[in-house]
């Protein structure tokens, strides 16, 4: 079963440009490390909580946009192995290569998909 992936970032809205970029880098490392999909979705209809929200949980500031991603990997294992080899790949060092966003308030973990309607799993 495949194994999922979810971030969540708060960008500097005049970035957008910059962290296109940098995702289109960075996604086609984890694709060629073994991902089968990496989706990018810039906050379009994200409604601030009274409780808790999106942009919340990343202390977004009112200059920046909530991101929400994703990586789907063919299972654990393999996400396991790609992850390791990008954390050692010398492109994704913040010292060659600096993030357009502020990493340390970005939220992240791991997925085992539950239920898959629509998806490969699914059909």
């Amino acid at each position: 079963m495949s194994y999922v992936d979810g971030f969540v970032i708060a960008v500097p809205t005049a970035n957008k440009q910059a962290f296109l970029e940098h995702a289109r880098m960075s996604d086609e490392m984890i694709i060629g490390f073994g991902a089968l999909r990496v989706v990018e979705c810039w906050a379009d209809d994200v409604p601030h909580g009274t409780l808790t929200d999106f942009y919340g949980a990343v202390q977004a500031r009112e200059d920046e946009t909530a991101v929400f991603s994703w990586i789907e990997w063919p299972d654990k294992a393999t996400r396991d192995a790609g992850m390791q080899k990008m954390m050692d790949d010398p492109r994704m060092d913040p010292a060659n290569t600096p993030m357009p966003f502020d990493g340390r308030r970005m939220i992240y973990g791991g997925f085992m998909p539950l239920l898959d309607l629509g998806g490969a799993a699914g059909r």
